[in-house]
């Protein structure tokens, strides 16, 4: 059994009796019920069942293809797959690890029993209401196998609900911050197969709860902000001894009365600096000297972060230009909601979430906003960046805000963007989920280009039936449009082997890659990009990033072979160190992705 209290103690304290995520009600503790079962049925050939070949044992259609709805003609719209009944623990926090594929899922330790055991040697201790010594042999996080849908429990001892994390330059997942005992916790997952948690609940100087997460050049991650927290730290500190914080005013001045400014959207920039947006500003800040470069425009409309919870990512980076001065940074920010949508929501009125996009070049000059429609509200989404350069997003209502029974009207319907496409042919919606994926759902890109998504709790306990939204355990795949099955054979596929090889930054790569129909290929139909997977939560990718390489020289090799030669990113401003998925992206159909390392 595990023992931990605070920073000092040797036991953990877990208070039955919690703050809610805004207000000061107090609730108890839940009890579940249900199948703790995890799912274990046959695995169908996914493109076989795309049309429309499987069921699930209940009757319900397991499998949707998009194309289906116009009588089979007209663009594939995508289509979905129930892959597990039972994910084990409520995916608040994912993300996927590099070499294994595997992907990590983490809930609150403070919900109760989730739907997995730990074995009785792994179970907990904590103090309960009455000071008595209680039990917990739950796991709140588990190891999710992509290809199966098996899961293995993952010990934690500290409560992750509401943390930071990303993936190290080595591959490790590093998870910082967290609610009550695990606040100021830094944790970490090798990502081997036989590998557990080891946690640190002192590492951090301060309570880190909902803050966001980015890695730096040098390898280090920053952590910025939190409830209350108007500052930033960083993983690991230069000098182990002492505890530093940087005071970060701008996070202040974008609070208001219910935060709005929660899990702050960060991303580095190509110059090295961090673009910082919070609730409806934003800036560009130095991590070095600590200083604010620039302030942006303010982005009109409503808030965009935590409760309001709107989207966010950094566009693709191209690369084509093998030595510029300046690498064009472009940022996007979706949907959100008005600023007292919380306060409204906690009385039952809902409003409709936020519409618009902002878009702005943050490495211009005369950055400004402009303004683009989704075809839907949406808050609490996720925004995912595609191998192809597009994004997708997904999740989430069309009113409310993120919070405890704080939204309604679920957002099904997923949403294609095209950002290099004329304005007004940039969205597209797409085949629609049959599954409410709201508050403290998640998702991923895998490297077989499908996304996996997961999770929703829009209660403070868990609830499996009897409720209009009840706790998500099923697990779905979601097949963009590229995975059109009239297409799949299209794909290309890459045969060189990075396995243990690493990639230098600005030097020559050259991947050999195999296409079955296609006799000659343009170099117009061609990219390879760059994938950094990210750490997904509570509507916000951390460290996503997408980068499209130069392309130096293509080379047919004959038997339908191609040899393409491209640069590597020149810097770790640009690429910060670690594991990236490289595709390969002929006519918009990508290949599977393959893991490489840059360093």
């Amino acid at each position: 059994m595990v023992f931990s209290l605070g920073c000092e103690m040797a036991f953990q304290f877990q208070p039955i009796f919690l703050l809610p995520l805004f207000f000061s009600h107090a609730f108890t503790q839940p009890i579940l019920f249900g199948d703790h079962t995890p799912f274990k049925g046959p695995l169908i050939d996914p493109f076989i069942a795309l049309l429309g070949e499987g069921n699930s044992e209940n009757g319900d259609k397991k499998y949707s293809d998009g194309s289906k709805e116009n009588g089979g003609k007209g663009e594939y719209k995508g289509g979905w797959e129930l892959v597990s009944h039972n994910s084990g623990v409520m995916a608040m926090h994912m993300v996927l690890l590099p070499r294994t594929n595997k992907v990590v899922m983490v809930e609150a330790a403070n919900f109760g029993p989730s739907q997995v055991r730990l074995s009785r040697w792994k179970c907990r201790l904590f103090l309960s209401k009455w000071g008595i010594n209680d039990e917990d042999c739950w796991a709140h996080a588990v190891e999710y196998n992509t290809k199966t849908a098996a899961i293995r429990p993952l010990k934690m001892v500290t409560n992750a609900w509401g943390s930071s994390g990303g993936l190290s330059a080595n591959g490790t997942l590093v998870q910082a911050g967290g609610w009550s005992s695990g606040a100021r916790t830094v944790r970490y997952l090798s990502g081997s197969k036989t590998s557990h948690w080891i946690e640190y609940s002192c590492a951090l100087s301060r309570k880190r709860w909902y803050s966001t997460q980015h890695i730096l050049p040098d390898g280090r991650f920053v952590v910025i902000g939190g409830r209350r927290m108007f500052n930033y730290e960083f993983i690991p500190r230069r000098k182990k001894s002492t505890f530093k914080v940087f005071k970060l005013t701008f996070l202040e001045r974008t609070t208001d009365h219910v935060e709005n400014n929660l899990y702050p959207f960060v991303f580095l920039s190509t110059d090295g600096n961090l673009f910082i947006f919070a609730n409806n500003r934003s800036i560009l800040f130095n991590p070095i000297t600590h200083k604010i470069i620039r302030r942006f425009p303010i982005l009109s409309g409503g808030s965009r972060n935590y409760p309001a919870s709107g989207m966010s990512a950094l566009l693709p980076i191209q690369l084509h230009n093998p030595n510029p001065k300046v690498i064009r940074a472009e940022v996007i920010v979706c949907g959100g909601a008005r600023p007292e949508a919380a306060k409204l929501a906690e009385k039952g009125v809902y409003l409709t979430a936020l519409q618009d996009c902002g878009r702005m070049e943050i490495t211009a000059a005369n950055a400004t906003w402009t303004k683009e429609v989704m075809p839907t509200p949406r808050v609490m989404g996720d925004m995912l960046v595609l191998p192809t350069g597009d994004l997708l997003m997904l999740n989430g209502a069309k009113r409310g805000t993120s919070g405890w029974n704080f939204a309604d009207d679920p957002n099904y319907v997923p949403v294609l963007y095209k950002p290099d496409s004329p304005i007004t042919q940039r969205f597209t919606e797409l085949k629609a989920t049959s599954i409410a994926r709201m508050y403290h759902s998640t998702s991923a890109l895998l490297p077989d280009g499908t996304i996996l998504v997961a999770g929703s709790n829009t209660k403070n306990y868990y609830f499996t039936r009897g409720t209009k939204y009840p706790t998500e355990f099923r697990v779905e795949k979601f097949y963009p449009p590229y995975l059109d099955p009239l297409r799949v054979s299209d794909r290309p596929k890459i045969e060189t082997k990075f396995k243990g090889k690493m990639v230098k930054y600005g030097k020559g790569l050259r991947i050999v890659f195999k296409l079955k129909t296609i006799l000659r290929v343009k170099l117009s139909d061609l990219k390879v990009t760059m994938y950094a997977p990210p750490f997904t939560t509570h509507g916000f990718s951390m460290n996503q990033r997408l980068l499209i390489l130069a392309i130096r020289q293509l080379i047919n090799t004959g038997g339908g072979r191609f040899r393409v030669r491209v640069v590597a990113p020149p810097s770790a401003k640009v690429a910060p160190p670690g594991y990236y998925l490289i595709f390969v992206v002929h006519q918009g159909l990508p290949s599977p992705g393959v893991w490489t390392k840059i360093h």
